[in-house]
């Protein structure tokens, strides 16, 4: 028995009308016990269940760590932000399901997906403690507590301006974006092979790693990384360029390779643009994620840890106005993460399509040609 899939009583009944079979007593217990066992593991299928446990376990700690004080100036906008950031993580993928089928089958798959929603997960407490201190104008009378989970979190003075309902509906919009984005590329429907989403996946991941030693505390117009000051950093610079647009590039011609020399008869153009685009856009979108994530990260505990704050700069030791500086520069710098987020995939885009045009335009060779040319 695989389950009652074509129609529940049915199969109940037959269970049942079958248990008289069986000796009375511990047998026919055990039976109809074994029946409602085999049910109980079709309709809960323990591995979602298991998964949505963990999901829930997850969110509610992001959202606890995020939750502001009620004292805080526009704390309705940032519990809205919370509130709305968990239930497009739990919506979509239930909407993907109906509309792009379940996910796909390889393990690369299921790692970006996890990948995906640890990273918006993260992001929800660090993304709203950094907002908070960026909003705050200086005060030199006292601090102000900003949320639950940072307990010695605390920023000087008054929030200024209006509630930010447009920014944060924007930044809603992309949260939307690269879920949707994520379920769709590692769905069946999608019908993308292994290679690549691993080759487009592991270029984002090495691109994320470049821009994050670029831009650990944000993007200014100077270096942000402490331990680079200065020229030090413009290798760095430089190599975050080239993988920013050769990536892309990279990533489609690899994609498009591995799917012309996969086993069997080579696969038609449209399918090997499909594939190299699908893995440049990957590479920058996983990219984009990865120094969203880890950078705001990086930032909102330097507005907590004062170890991690000697530690970053050098053991030196700054004066509260200019610690308050560097805090508020860095703070303020963050806000480039959202342009990463929207321009890295463009430019993913557009590059993964002119190197996949390029690399299925070389005519393939034939078994005859290729035995001629030996």
């Amino acid at each position: 028995m695989n389950g009652p899939k074509p129609g529940w009583r049915d199969w109940i009944a037959a269970v049942w009308a079958e248990a008289h079979a069986v000796p009375p007593g511990l047998p026919r217990l055990a039976w109809r016990a074994g029946g409602i066992w085999m049910l109980a593991r079709v309709i809960l299928r323990p591995r979602r269940v298991a998964k949505a446990t963990v999901f829930a376990a997850a969110a509610a700690a992001a959202a606890w760590a995020a939750w502001p004080a009620p004292e805080v100036g526009h704390a309705a906008v940032s519990q809205f932000g919370v509130v709305a950031t968990v239930l497009l993580l739990a919506g979509l993928p239930l909407l993907a399901r109906w509309f792009l089928g379940p996910a796909g089958p390889s393990r690369a798959g299921r790692a970006l997906r996890v990948f995906c929603y640890a990273a918006i997960l993260a992001l929800i407490p660090a993304r709203i403690l950094v907002e908070v201190f960026a909003d705050f104008g200086p005060r030199p009378t006292g601090y102000l507590r900003i949320n639950n989970a940072f307990n010695s979190a605390a920023v000087h003075g008054t929030s200024s301006g209006g509630a930010p309902w447009p920014g944060e509906a924007a930044i809603l919009l992309i949260i939307a974006g690269y879920v949707a984005a994520f379920l769709w590329l590692t769905s069946r429907r999608a019908r993308l092979s292994r290679a690549t989403l691993a080759i487009g996946a592991g270029t984002g991941l090495l691109l994320g790693v470049v821009m994050y030693a670029v831009a650990p505390l944000g993007l200014g117009l100077s270096a942000t990384n402490p331990w680079l000051p200065g020229s030090d950093v413009d290798p760095l610079v430089a190599l975050a360029w080239l993988l920013l647009v050769g990536g892309p590039v990279a990533a489609a011609v690899l994609a498009v390779r591995a799917c012309r020399d996969a086993a069997g008869p080579v696969p038609a153009t449209a399918t090997r643009v499909r594939q190299g685009v699908a893995a440049g856009v990957l590479a920058n979108l996983t990219g984009a994620l990865f120094v969203t994530a880890l950078g705001t990260g990086t930032t909102a505990l330097t507005l907590t840890s004062a170890s991690l704050r000697q530690w970053l700069y050098h053991g030196n030791r700054l004066s509260a106005l200019a610690l308050y500086h560097r805090e508020q520069l860095a703070s303020v710098s963050t806000e480039v993460y959202v342009v990463m987020c929207v321009a890295f995939p463009l430019v993913g885009l557009v590059m993964s399509l002119l190197a996949a045009g390029f690399a299925t335009s070389r005519p393939e060779e034939t078994p005859a040609e290729t035995g001629m040319a030996s």
